[in-house]
């Protein structure tokens, strides 16, 4: 896992880096602040594939930075020009104490802008990501916002979860939320067998704590 730790927790979001033996692949890439690529470990000769799992600013500020990029097909449309509309950075320009620390003398964060990152492969719901040793399905989990996917390692019971569900403040607000899809979502999570969720926020949690948190959502929103 990967943060920005001078990011405001509001839009700090987790980075991860998955190791497969043909493949690496990077989940979601953080709001960009600082160039991301020179941290990343990257094995010479393996290609490494960036995924987006949704286009909230906090999730593809570095996606530009990689060679191989992957994204849902439902949003993909919005990584072409990465409009404030989709991606909220505008919030991010006027949210008091933006960060704990300046990046470099000057930094103002009225002028965070995110670049454009047109995606490579277009992921839909049932795709399958192959890292070689490791297989990831390609879930569909609108709610959070309506192209949110999520990778799921059937054989190891791991899912990288991006917003749809973490231990967090599970946000569905946005001006692209829909709570009735959040909550097919919930009920769709409640079924898997996950043995840990990597989200978007906040620690890892084990699949029990998934489901409990799936359930409390499902108790506060479906009456």
């Amino acid at each position: 896992m990967l943060t920005e730790p001078f990011v405001t927790d509001y839009c700090r979001a987790n980075m991860w880096l998955v190791r497969g033996s043909e493949c690496d692949m990077l989940v979601d890439t953080g709001m960009g602040i600082c160039a991301l690529e020179p941290e990343i470990e990257i094995t010479q000769g393996k290609p490494l594939l960036a995924v987006a799992t949704h286009v909230h600013l906090d999730h593809v500020g570095s996606l530009h930075e990689f060679a191989w990029r992957a994204g849902p097909r439902l949003e993909a449309e919005f990584f072409e020009t990465m409009p404030d509309e989709a991606t909220y950075a505008n919030m991010f320009r006027n949210f008091p104490g933006a960060v704990s620390e300046l990046p470099w003398p000057g930094w103002n964060s009225a002028d965070y802008a995110i670049k454009p990152a047109p995606l490579h492969r277009l992921l839909d719901e049932g795709d399958v990501i192959e890292l070689g040793d490791r297989r990831f399905r390609v879930l569909h989990l609108p709610g959070h916002s309506p192209g949110s996917i999520g990778l799921f390692d059937e054989l190891d019971g791991k899912l990288f979860s991006g917003d749809a569900i973490h231990g967090g403040l599970l946000v569905d607000d946005m001006p692209d939320s829909d709570r009735a899809a959040y909550c097919a979502t919930m009920r769709r999570l409640i079924a898997l067998p996950v043995r840990v969720a990597h989200g978007g926020h906040t620690d890892s949690i084990d699949g029990a704590r998934m489901r409990e948190i799936a359930e409390d959502y499902l108790r506060k929103n479906e009456g």
